[in-house]
């Protein structure tokens, strides 16, 4: 059952800018106890296919790891799933791992697009984090943390924390 209180629902609307649709629940949470990933519903609630199952809501993660995609990341690891078939075959079994813990909630018919791109393409740096964190482990999304350096904040990012 994805669940979550009041002050989690006013942290995550502040980190994201906006209240998360449908049902979702915290799936981790960073040193001073603030949402850093949500774990959401497979399903919205218009009945279509949710973008993510894990959601990385902190507001400095999501910037470092943008600054990551935008500097071609995702090609250059794409690029060890390549040439790398260790790499590969652990990929492969986080997203094997995701599609397992996505079903217990709602089974999706993958349409062509496995979770964040993979196994054989990474999509979504972002995503392949939050997986980490909320369900490791995921390869892509370790390295991708690894480079960002996980904040240690030392104030909560949101007022619903302070």
């Amino acid at each position: 059952m994805l669940d979550h209180d009041q002050r989690d629902h006013e942290a995550v609307s502040a980190q994201l800018g906006r209240a998360p649709r449908g049902a979702w629940a915290v799936a981790h949470r960073c040193h001073l106890r603030v949402p850093t990933v949500i774990e959401n519903h497979p399903i919205d609630p218009e009945g279509h296919p949710f973008p993510t199952l894990f959601w990385l809501t902190c507001p400095v993660l999501v910037r470092r790891i943008s600054h990551q995609e935008a500097a071609g990341r995702m090609a250059e690891l794409g690029g060890r799933l390549e040439r790398d078939a260790r790499f590969k075959r652990r990929f492969a079994s986080a997203i094997a791992r995701y599609r397992a813990r996505r079903d217990t909630h709602a089974h999706i018919r993958d349409a062509g697009v496995p979770p964040g791109g993979g196994p054989d393409r990474v999509k979504c740096l972002h995503a392949h984090a939050a997986h980490e964190l909320a369900d490791p482990p995921n390869p892509v999304g370790a390295l991708a943390l690894e480079s960002a350096g996980f904040p240690d904040c030392r104030i909560a990012c949101v007022e619903a924390y302070r």
